[in-house]
């Protein structure tokens, strides 16, 4: 990957539905070795798919909660089935099995604190989980989905 390729993704990043031509033009090439690379980074798997990001407020999806869980069971089999369990759930968006005091991190997505009840009441019907706790997001002050790859080092 080169200074070419992390700019094409930079832009990218900014707006998936930029035609190749105006890409290739902003990083200096023509449109067909641009899309060349574009079309290279997609089988590599660098560029794993291209979405529309949606305003929550705009789909009823309000409230975001960020559920720290603590498991007492490590075992490969739970873990498959936690995996599985979760899968289920459209509310969880993000989810991470932490270091730290914390086994995993989720984030949920609802329209409202009843929402959250039910999906939690859901939840723990489904998978034996130790402790749960809950932090409700009073204000989202930064989101993006774009990395910064200008801090990144890329070979």
């Amino acid at each position: 990957m080169d200074k070419i390729d992390r700019r094409i993704l930079n832009l990218l990043q900014q707006d998936a539905t930029m035609p190749v031509a105006e890409i290739g033009k902003k990083v200096g090439l023509s449109t067909t070795p641009c899309w060349r690379r574009i079309q290279k980074l997609e089988e590599e798997g660098i560029i794993r798919k291209r979405v529309a990001l949606l305003d929550p407020a705009g789909v009823n999806a309000k409230v975001t909660v960020f559920v720290s869980i603590r498991t007492s069971s490590h075992s490969a089999e739970w873990l498959k089935r936690f995996s599985e369990v979760t899968a289920e759930f459209p509310e969880i968006v993000e989810l991470y099995r932490m270091s730290g005091s914390i086994d995993y991190l989720m984030r949920v997505v609802v329209p409202d604190i009843a929402a959250y009840d039910a999906f939690y009441q859901r939840l723990i019907t489904r998978i034996d989980i130790t402790d749960v706790s809950s932090s409700f997001a009073m204000e989202q002050m930064k989101y993006t989905t774009q990395l910064p790859l200008d801090n990144l080092l890329l070979d």
